[in-house]
């Protein structure tokens, strides 16, 4: 993103300075990617609001739905969606939970392999061993002033046959991440925006059960 540009003087006869003239270099994925593991190492809870909207073939329209979600690291996370029904997605290490009281349903997932590949890829991996599993392209934000976008495509034919595409909106200030989007291989979209997040806020340990 461009800063602000102040052209000094004022007349017609007024030229602009060699500064002004060149813009300001866009920073790198490389660099983007660096200065965010420093950060992130930092960060040991998160709170924050979420929308998700979930695109697909089979619904007349966008499903829209919102929550709050808190994070304790490594890996306990818990998603507690309020609109358009209550639910509560909890992943505990390779264990993710969904309670849908309004279905009378309840589930336990193993997400092991899943969970593997995030940290593998994602935490505890270097730029080029994403560089080895994803075609990485960089965008500029567009409408989205202040963030970066990174548009991730997997090249293993086995993640393919899932995942599509995961594109990523960083926003470059905090360098938190603003929103998320998942393309599947058959078409459907589901996307999450983020608000209010708070790195560090202090969370009941109440958060994480599952009633």
């Amino acid at each position: 993103m461009l800063g602000a540009v102040a052209l000094a003087g004022g007349g017609a006869d007024a030229r602009p300075s060699a500064a002004v003239q060149t813009p300001a270099r866009a920073e790198s994925f490389d660099e983007l990617y660096l200065r965010g593991q420093r950060a992130n190492a930092a960060i040991k809870t998160l709170t924050a609001r979420f929308t998700e909207t979930t695109t697909s073939s089979l619904l007349t329209r966008p499903l829209v739905a919102r929550g709050t979600l808190a994070v304790v690291r490594p890996s306990r996370i818990v998603l507690r969606y309020v609109e358009p029904d209550a639910r509560i997605v909890l992943i505990d290490g390779n264990r993710m939970t969904t309670s849908w009281p309004s279905r009378k349903s309840r589930q336990v997932t193993d997400i092991g392999a899943t969970q593997g590949r995030i940290q593998k890829y994602f935490v505890n991996g270097s730029i080029e061993d994403l560089r080895r599993e994803f075609e990485i392209a960089e965008y500029g934000a567009g409408d989205r002033r202040g963030a970066s976008h990174v548009s991730l495509v997997p090249k293993r034919k086995q993640i393919r046959e899932s995942l599509a595409r995961l594109d990523l909106w960083v926003n470059q200030p905090s360098l938190l991440l603003e929103s998320l989007q998942i393309t599947f291989a058959n078409g459907d979209v589901k996307e999450m925006a983020f608000e209010d997040v708070v790195p560090n806020a202090s969370i009941d340990p109440g958060a994480f059960i599952v009633d």
